[in-house]
C-alpha cells in the first residue's frame, strides 16, 4: 500500500537523522586542542587555508618566508621557500586562498605582491603587484576574483583591493580603518571585512562588475582586536579575537552564536579543513602553533571544493 510504503520511508529517514544527530552529539565539538608542537612556527604564523584533500597550508613554518603543508593529523613540512624580490627582500606571506583550479595565492607583504603557486610543481610566480601598503588577508569570490585587505598600521587606516583573474589590481574601497580579516559570502554577493583597531565588522555588497557598494556595519565590538575571518557553508562568520584568545561564531547580521577558547591569547587567522570540512584550524602567535576544534557544519572552502569536483 502506498501509505504504508511512505510511512516506512519516513521511519528510515527519521532513523538516519537520529543517527547523524547522535554522531554529532557523541563527538566533542567546540573544544580546542593543540595540533602542532609549540615553537614549530615563527611568530609570523598566519595564512591558513586548505586544499581539496583537507591539508592546511600555513606560512612561516620553522623560519620566515616559508609556506608549510600540514596534514589534518598535524604532520608538517616546508612546502615552498618564497622568492627574493627585486629589492633584495625575501617574500614573506600572510593570507592564503585557493582558486577552483587548485592554484594557491599568497599575500606577500614585504614585496607588495600577490604570489601564485602551483601546488603540483611548486612553481612560484608574481600574480599581481600594486602599490599595496601591506597585502594582508585574502578572500576569493565564486568567479575566482580575489579581494585583499590592505592595512596601514602606523596611520590606523586601510583599504581593499580587487584582483581580477588576469592579476590586474584596483583599489575598490579606501579611507577605512585597519582592514584585516576578509571573506566573501557563500552566494558571492557580499564582502565582509573587519578593522582590527576600530573593532568593527563591515559588509559590502559586491556589484555586477566586482566593485563594492556602500558598506554597512554589522557588528561593533567594545574590546580586543580582530584578525582572520572565514565563513562556514551556511554563511556564518568565524572571527579570531586577537588578545581575547577566542574565535567567535557570528551570523551575517551580527549575532554572536558561540565563543571558542583557542588555548592562546593571540589567534591570528583560521580556516576550515579536514576530510569533511568540519575542522577549524587556528594559527596562534603566542605559542606559535596550530590549534584545532571540531564544528557542526563544514566550511565554505570545503563546499566550494565539492562543487569543483563535480565539474
Amino acid at each position: 500500500m502506498p501509505t504504508l510504503r511512505f510511512a516506512r520511508r519516513l521511519v528510515l529517514v527519521s532513523l538516519a537523522l537520529v543517527l547523524v544527530g547522535s554522531q554529532l552529539s557523541a563527538e566533542e565539538l567546540w573544544v580546542a586542542k593543540a595540533l602542532t608542537p609549540e615553537g614549530a612556527f615563527t611568530a609570523g604564523i598566519e595564512g591558513p587555508n586548505s586544499d581539496a584533500a583537507g591539508n592546511v597550508f600555513v606560512v612561516n613554518y620553522a623560519r620566515l618566508g616559508t609556506i608549510a603543508r600540514v596534514t589534518p593529523e598535524g604532520q608538517a613540512e616546508v612546502f615552498v621557500d618564497l622568492l627574493m624580490g627585486p629589492t633584495g627582500k625575501k617574500s614573506v606571506a600572510n593570507g592564503i586562498v585557493f582558486d577552483r583550479a587548485g592554484m594557491l595565492y599568497a599575500a606577500d607583504y614585504t614585496n607588495h605582491n600577490v604570489l601564485k603557486i602551483d601546488p603540483r610543481t611548486r612553481q612560484i610566480s608574481v600574480f599581481s603587484h600594486a602599490t599595496f601598503n601591506q597585502p594582508n588577508d585574502l578572500a576569493i569570490a565564486p568567479d575566482d576574483t580575489i579581494y585583499c585587505s590592505d592595512p596601514d598600521w602606523p596611520k590606523g587606516k586601510g583599504q581593499i583591493w580587487r584582483v581580477d583573474r588576469a592579476g590586474n589590481a584596483e583599489s575598490v574601497a579606501s579611507d577605512l580603518g585597519t582592514t584585516n580579516g576578509i571573506e566573501v559570502s557563500p552566494d558571492g554577493k557580499t564582502l565582509y571585512v573587519n578593522e582590527s583597531q576600530q573593532r568593527g565588522v563591515w559588509a559590502f555588497p559586491i556589484l555586477a562588475d566586482g566593485k563594492l557598494g556602500e558598506r554597512k556595519l554589522i557588528k561593533q565590538f567594545d574590546d580586543h582586536g580582530f584578525d582572520g575571518m572565514r565563513c562556514d557553508c551556511d554563511g556564518n562568520l568565524y572571527i579570531t579575537r586577537y588578545g581575547e584568545g577566542t574565535v567567535v561564531k557570528m551570523t551575517p547580521q551580527g549575532e554572536i552564536l558561540r565563543k571558542i577558547d583557542v588555548l592562546g591569547a593571540a589567534p591570528s587567522n583560521l580556516c576550515f579543513g579536514g576530510p569533511d570540512g568540519r575542522t577549524v584550524f587556528v594559527t596562534e602567535v603566542k605559542k606559535t602553533r596550530l590549534v584545532t576544534f571540531r564544528v557542526d557544519r563544514p566550511g565554505l572552502v570545503w563546499q566550494r571544493w565539492q562543487e569543483s569536483a563535480k565539474k
